[in-house]
């Protein structure tokens, strides 16, 4: 072995020169540098991942209220970065996996996987399993896997190699990043750790969406409260412009196609007020009792029907006829309580069986509230005025 200072040949046994005693080195090819095309090469690619994070970064600060841009740019990275044929997002919302984004994928697997979603979690394909296990799941070649049902289509666009990496939010599956390759060639540590780099910044996309919107409907809430007790305050003698504030706020905020507002008195259900399309729907005159805001009044509950056509065999003949003109479908009534004592409803409807959140009744209920004040107003103020 050569001595590093002095160039004398030694004994490969010896760990010191014997000429001029430093200490020897032995060749351990491991430890060499890498040459320079390995170290631009690493360069290169650690740049890339650190531009496409940063982009990703960029895009979850721009897009505060809509996720959508921020799925379609970790499609376009990850597939890139992954030296993948295509990648595709999905969103899991507890029941079934919807197809959100997709980069680069062809025509023909790109029609499976409209076809193959909505799905629910199952073995039957790489992604759902994600999502089903909470885990990820990596196949070096789907078309030597048992459980997989998709191989004549993945046959006929050339998948072979597929990683699914699912997106976690404190300890719940919400989606799932997938990536493919036309041969069957594992992909590296190092990608499946950029996948999973791409699904926490999917997660906080979504976290932030979701504290964003609920913080805005938070302040139209109360935007909308404040505005109706303002109008309220400025009518003590008049219902009909309460009326019409809470009528729109309610059809704004809960995504209604119609609203009206019910007075019960003497055993008599009147119609006295009415936003949106009148849909057949007239204000004044007396509404049957078996109706939705009647059942709403006599029960003293709310009375929520996904599907009004579903159950229309307990409305008066002519309600029935005015709903099936109308097209109404889905319908949710809130009584007016004061004291434990119905004093009319409030009802909004929208065209398309598409229930309503229990956000949007307990905020429908509030309104309710404020209708029984304004009514209360009105009435302390007629009989104050009759005393005087």
């Amino acid at each position: 072995m050569k001595c590093p200072r002095c160039q004398h040949e030694n004994p490969s046994d010896h760990k010191f020169c014997s000429e001029c005693g430093a200490p020897l080195q032995r060749l351990d090819r491991s430890l060499q540098p890498a040459s320079y095309p390995e170290v631009q090469q690493s360069l290169s690619e650690a740049l890339a991942r650190e531009t496409a994070t940063a982009d990703i970064l960029r895009v979850i600060s721009s897009s505060p209220a809509d996720v959508q841009p921020v799925f379609d740019m970790i499609a376009t990275c990850a597939k890139r970065l992954c030296d993948a044929r295509e990648c595709a997002v999905f969103r899991f919302d507890g029941e079934l996996i919807h197809l959100v984004a997709q980069a680069d994928t062809g025509a023909a697997w790109a029609h499976a996987l409209r076809s193959a979603f909505p799905r629910r979690p199952g073995r039957g394909m790489v992604t759902a399993r994600a999502i089903q296990t909470g885990s990820l799941v990596h196949v070096p070649d789907v078309l030597a896997d048992p459980e997989f049902e998709l191989t004549e289509a993945a046959r006929t666009s050339g998948v072979r190699t597929t990683l699914s990496v699912p997106m976690i939010r404190e300890g719940e599956v919400i989606g799932a990043i997938t990536v493919d390759r036309r041969e069957p060639k594992p992909f590296l540590d190092k990608q499946i750790g950029l996948v999973k780099v791409f699904a926490d910044q999917a997660v906080i996309a979504i976290e932030n969406v979701r504290l964003f919107n609920e913080t805005k409907e938070a302040l139209d809430q109360q935007t909308a409260t404040a505005e109706i007790l303002r109008v309220i305050s400025s009518s003590p003698t008049d219902l009909q412009p309460v009326f019409a504030a809470l009528l729109d706020h309610a059809l704004t905020l809960c995504e209604a196609s119609n609203g009206s507002i019910y007075q019960f008195e003497d055993g008599a259900l009147r119609h006295v007020g009415l936003r949106g399309p009148h849909l057949g729907i007239e204000v004044g005159g007396v509404f049957p009792l078996e109706s939705t805001p009647g059942r709403a009044v006599l029960e003293k509950r709310t009375v929520h029907l996904e599907d009004i056509l579903q159950e229309l065999d307990w409305h008066a003949p002519e309600v029935q006829a005015g709903i099936e003109r109308a097209g109404l479908r889905t319908v949710v009534a809130v009584p007016l309580l004061r004291e434990q004592t119905a004093v009319g409803a409030i009802v909004i409807r929208r065209l398309e069986v598409r229930p309503f959140s229990e956000k949007q009744i307990r905020l429908l209920k509030t309104f309710a509230d404020q209708a029984v004040i304004a009514i209360e107003n009105v009435r302390l103020f007629n009989e104050t005025k009759e005393a005087l």
